[in-house]
């Protein structure tokens, strides 16, 4: 073992100076040189891109790998094939796990049986699904996370080394221009200055380097900017495979529940039955609450009276039970029993007998008519 202990020495003894200038620059003992301004913002950018890129490639890792524990093993296997230039075999996704023990349920269950075959429909999408997603990893993980991490461990790595080189190269000056003003003798002076002549050399050379590594964080953005679209194309095209998948899902689920359940599922395959809005509640409508959709002439909440019924016309107000009552939205009167309604307008209602529950007879004035409860406040 070659031990140069002169070496050793003397390097001991620079790392100890340049600490001393060090810690005096920290307590404003001694001068410090500032560097010019642009490379000041230069390294201001660079630093601003170092953490932004670190931050977008951890938070992009656990989008794609959302398991802490499947992201750990995963980094471990990425690290054991890097090491032996091997390529990583794509790794099943949790989604084609499903789909693989759909089908593996349905064969035990009975392919033949509604649930079964319900399961071998739905495994077979879910491995389709998970398919798209495996892709969209390997993609995403090329086009967008590797240069992210080739900037992190490599061109970064070489900034920062070129850096920590700059600033010792800045001590050394400051070194000797501090070595300058304490020398007396003109011999040693003069020494002085000769170091001082050559550190700042060496300085200049340093700020120059790393300057032009600086400058190249530009080209890191626009690369970054590249990728960052291919990212974004890639999920794109994940989420419309995704939506067809499960379109034609549903499409296969609605056919098969259609012929193996006529009557159960009647109501899916007409939605305009499905969809009448429910007759009106016979309780006061709470402040905003959503006006109810009104139902067509088959709906049973609106009362229409036969002939030799209740007639509107004929309806006395009684001497009690009257309240007043806030309308909360507009409504249209659909014939001449009814009464319409402005939102926000106070009217008089009332009860009869034999009157659906649902509607009460409101007054405006001279004008009379049913009126649906729940386009109402009732106030006292």
């Amino acid at each position: 073992m070659d031990f140069n202990l002169k070496k050793l020495t003397s390097d001991a003894g620079v790392f100890f100076t340049r600490a001393v200038q060090f810690t005096e620059e920290k307590l404003g003992s001694a001068e410090k040189t500032e560097l010019d301004t642009h490379l000041e913002n230069l390294i201001a950018r660079a630093d601003c891109t170092k953490n932004w890129t670190e931050k977008i490639f951890r938070q992009t890792e656990v989008l794609l790998q959302p398991n802490p524990i499947d992201h750990t093993g995963a980094r471990i296997e990425e690290f054991f094939y890097e090491k032996l230039d091997k390529k990583i075999p794509s790794r099943t996704t949790n989604g084609e796990l499903l789909g693989q023990y759909m089908l593996d349920a349905a064969k035990d269950f009975g392919p033949g049986t509604p649930y079964g075959s319900t399961l071998i429909t739905v495994g077979e999408y879910q491995i389709r699904l998970g398919g798209a997603e495996r892709e969209f990893l390997q993609t995403s993980a090329i086009n967008f996370l590797t240069p992210l991490r080739n900037f992190l461990e490599g061109d970064w790595r070489t900034i920062s080394k070129e850096r920590r080189l700059l600033e010792n190269r800045r001590l050394d000056l400051d070194i000797c221009k501090a070595r300058v003003k304490k020398a007396k003798q003109a011999e040693a002076k003069a020494a002085a200055e000769q170091e001082l002549r050559v550190a700042q050399t060496e300085f200049d050379r340093q700020a120059e380097v790393t300057r032009l590594l600086l400058e190249g964080i530009s080209s890191t953005h626009v690369n970054h900017l590249r990728c960052l679209h291919e990212f974004v194309e890639a999920q794109a095209t994940y989420y419309a495979q995704c939506h067809q998948y499960m379109q034609e899902l549903q499409k296969e689920l609605s056919s098969a529940n259609s012929n193996t359940y006529p009557n159960s599922f009647a109501s899916n395959a007409n939605p305009s039955t499905s969809a009448t809005c429910p007759s009106p509640v016979s309780s006061a409508t709470l402040p905003g609450v959503s006006p109810p959709c009104l139902a067509s002439t088959s709906t049973p909440g609106i009362a229409r009276e036969p002939s030799g019924q209740l007639k509107i016309q004929d309806v006395q107000q009684p001497s009690t039970g009257h309240r007043k009552a806030k309308v909360l939205y507009d409504y249209d009167a659909h014939d001449t029993s009814e009464l319409s309604l402005l939102a926000d307008e106070l009217i008089t209602v009332y009860t009869v007998p034999g009157m659906d529950p649902d509607w009460l007879v409101g007054e405006r004035g001279n004008q009379k008519g049913k009126v649906p409860v729940t386009y109402l406040e009732l106030l006292s």
